[in-house]
């Protein structure tokens, strides 16, 4: 009777195997350091097994050849290799497959439904919805010196009358006009809060990025300085904005580029720098580095050891004057320092030579090169109209006491008197209220950008515009 019974069950299970059905649209969303994509795999069977493709929606990506395909004993393994993607997961009774996704050595998990998948919603008490109590109007302005045409939203108190008026001018790595990252839109919160107390803001997408053109890989923060003293002329044109109060306010970057134009425009009446830098930028990214690095628990053997490569890497960097030969000098100098990450530590499926050229790749980019060499002090040296500069307290990216010393002291040696430095308490590089500081925060924060904060901005513009 046992034997029957076991015999029963066998008949059961292989018939609940076999009557599982991978073909079809499975649909996942991954989760990437608060960044959510979704992705989809389209499987079909063929004579001799299965054959799929992904997309990648969010990305613009659709029909990419899957290089291999199996599905045996519930388990459904899928891989890239051009793109060194692999995915193994298990479809369970619910129909849902529960797996990871791997990608250059790094594992998330990632669960398949044939059920569309929607991202979820961060929560973003702080976000503005439409209809606004103000005026909002989508503008463009040329960029003369580059040839290029830019984006953006003017945002004024009411549609007549006369305002002062800022430019925002958002920080690393290509944004658009709400500076939007990691599900937060930084410049939408800010210029909702200032248009709402009597100040016009103009924000606009990065060149190359969203709506406004060219091209952004090859620019520098000098270039960008450039956008900027564009949006100044836009806004000098317009009957609605006082030209004798128009302001910058730059976060991060932003605060190197915000200098940099009030040196040259006589327009420039007043420039708030957010989280803005005073050192070179070799030294603050290696500020950055052991910050960031201690903070993740990283040992401190292993982070004095990186430190140090990183150093002589940009020691390179800082001395060259031609690109060609920095090129074969980092690549010389990292196959002498780094053999045993080249050789054990690179993430999986990528050879050393691919590592070794996106490293190089990095640091000899147009605006990696620009920032190690740049050094803030020089443009602050020579700014004369009034300056508010805050920081976080807990901010690891620009640590705040020796980049507002920084620029305290450049702009003492500018002879200029109207200076405010502050940090603030308790607040990370995005001015989100915080608990150590670290990148890995600003995502499962729900906050945007403290009120302090932009009570702190507000008040000191109300007096330099007055």
């Amino acid at each position: 009777m046992k034997k029957i019974a076991l015999s029963l069950w066998a008949i059961f299970m292989s018939h609940l195997v076999f009557g599982q059905d991978i073909t079809g649209q499975w649909n996942g969303v991954l989760k990437v350091q608060g960044i959510q994509l979704r992705i989809v795999f389209n499987v079909s069977k063929t004579d001799s097994g299965f054959s799929s493709t992904m997309d990648s929606p969010d990305q613009g990506a659709k029909d990419i050849p899957v290089t291999t395909t199996s599905f045996e004993n519930s388990t459904l393994k899928l891989a890239i290799s051009s793109a060194k993607i692999e995915y193994e997961g298990v479809l369970g009774n619910d129909n849902v497959v529960v797996g990871n996704f791997k990608q250059a050595g790094q594992s998330f998990p990632l669960n398949l439904s044939k059920k569309a998948i929607e991202k979820e919603k961060p929560v973003r008490p702080q976000e503005p919805t439409k209809p606004y109590p103000y005026y909002s109007e989508d503008v463009s302005f040329e960029n003369t010196k580059a040839g290029i045409t830019l984006a953006g939203t003017l945002t004024l108190p009411q549609k007549e009358g006369v305002f002062p008026a800022v430019v925002l001018i958002s920080g690393s790595g290509a944004q658009n006009r709400d500076e939007e990252l990691l599900g937060h839109k930084p410049f939408l919160v800010l210029s909702d809060f200032l248009t709402k107390n009597g100040i016009a803001v103009l924000r606009f997408d990065d060149r190359g990025t969203a709506a406004s053109k060219g091209d952004f890989k090859t620019a520098t923060s000098l270039d960008f300085s450039t956008d900027v003293e564009a949006g100044v002329n836009y806004l000098l044109s317009r009957k609605e904005i006082n030209k004798k109060k128009i302001g910058l306010i730059g976060h991060s970057e932003g605060g190197i580029i915000a200098p940099m134009v009030a040196t040259h425009s006589k327009a420039i009446a007043f420039i708030v720098l957010l989280a803005g830098t005073g050192i070179p930028g070799d030294q603050l990214l290696l500020l950055q580095q052991e910050l960031i690095g201690k903070a993740a628990g990283t040992v401190d053997s292993v982070l004095q050891k990186n430190l140090k490569i990183n150093q002589g890497a940009f020691d390179i960097v800082a001395h060259s004057t031609n690109t060609e030969q920095l090129n074969t000098a980092l690549t010389t100098y990292f196959k002498q320092t780094i053999k045993d990450i080249l050789s054990a530590e690179r993430p999986a499926g990528m050879s050393e030579n691919d590592l070794l050229k996106m490293i190089v790749g990095q640091l000899t980019s147009p605006w990696m090169q620009y920032f190690i060499k740049y050094n803030p002090a020089i443009a602050l040296e020579k700014v004369k109209c009034p300056v508010l500069a805050i920081n976080g307290e807990k901010d690891l990216q620009v640590p705040p006491k020796i980049n507002l010393g920084a620029i305290k002291k450049a702009l003492t040696k500018a002879k200029n008197k109207k200076v405010t430095t502050k940090e603030l308490p308790n607040l990370n590089h995005l001015f989100q209220e915080c608990k150590t500081g670290s990148p890995n925060e600003y995502a499962s924060i729900e906050q945007t950008f403290s009120p302090i904060a932009l009570n702190e901005i507000l008040q000191w513009l109300k007096i330099h515009t007055k």
